[in-house]
């Protein structure tokens, strides 16, 4: 087999797969969410009582070394 003939049906090959790869992508579309949607199921919404203030806590403690530490590190590259 000649290499242009390899190399025309590798293309095919690799845009065939790129077809159907976009062809079977699907995203969830934006809607509106009433009561009435909710009622064979759980809404999407957190409610206040599932919240953990102690976590939030410490996520921002964290977040808060996170921006020290990169705030020293630009400063030792200067």
């Amino acid at each position: 087999m000649k290499l242009e003939i390899a190399r025309g049906l590798f293309l095919v090959g690799a845009l065939s797969v790129t077809a159907l790869a976009t062809a079977a992508w699907q995203e969830p579309a934006p809607q509106v969410l009433d009561a009435a949607s909710c009622g064979a199921q759980p809404c999407p919404v957190v409610s206040s009582r599932h919240v953990d203030i102690s976590k939030i806590e410490a996520d921002s403690d964290n977040l808060l070394l996170l921006v020290y530490g990169l705030s020293h590190a630009m400063k030792a590259e200067q």
